[in-house]
């Protein structure tokens, strides 16, 4: 019963996942020869050959002396999507290159006339959906005239199989940690028990070799 009762709260959560509120963040404007520094980045991770879908809700308008632009990348190198002047609701899609974190970074710069006083700002909401959330269901279940039910059951059967596939995935790195972990101390012990041997052979010599002194100035 409790096993049941557990089951049913891990469903719950597995529908309560796509409900989740996009994230919201105010992007101020800036001069465009200021530094990148002022990018704003949110990072997220995502295995290899998973489809990603971001979707940004920009305010304002183009001509209203600001110019918001995206870049979406990873930390291999990997450019995925670079728009320019984004306003409105844009979405973008990708198909992640490697096992990496990826960045969703906005620049917010000041065009035309100079700006005084209080820089002005963009509203960005940010959602981004990897995997199963990803996939249009909708039409998954019209395509293949699935019921709400099954197409329900078959995309929390797949968002199952990316845990259970991270899972494989922070074991097999857990064992290359743990590997490395034995190594490194295997070959601290062999380095400290080469210097003690060195210490200790060193002393031995340096009380040969004092004594042969201390007998050739016939001191002892």
């Amino acid at each position: 019963m409790s096993n049941l009762i557990r089951l049913c709260s891990f469903l719950l959560l597995l529908l309560a996942i796509p409900l989740a509120s996009a994230l919201k963040l105010d992007v101020v404007a800036h001069q465009g020869w200021e530094s990148k520094s002022k990018e704003r980045c949110i990072r997220n991770f995502v295995a290899k050959d998973q489809l990603v879908v971001v979707t940004a809700i920009i305010d304002g308008a183009r001509g209203d002396g600001q110019q918001l632009n995206m870049h979406i990348r990873d930390a291999v190198g990997n450019d995925y999507h670079k728009p320019k002047d984004v306003v409105g609701e844009n979405r973008y899609a990708f198909t992640s290159h490697s096992d990496s974190a990826f960045d969703v970074c906005f620049e917010n710069l000041i065009v035309g006339t100079s700006h005084h006083g209080t820089p002005p700002s963009r509203h960005v909401e940010l959602d981004v959906d990897i995997g199963a959330d990803a996939k249009d269901w909708s039409a998954i279940q019209a395509d293949e005239k699935l019921k709400p039910v099954e197409s329900e059951l078959r995309r929390m059967e797949e968002i199952v199989a990316e845990i259970v596939s991270e899972m494989d995935y922070l074991r097999g790195r857990e064992m290359k940690l743990r590997d490395t972990n034995e190594s490194t101390n295997e070959r601290v012990k062999w380095f400290a028990i080469g210097t003690m041997s060195i210490l200790m052979a060193l002393g031995a010599w340096q009380i040969v070799y004092l004594r042969a002194y201390f007998r050739s100035k016939h001191l002892i």
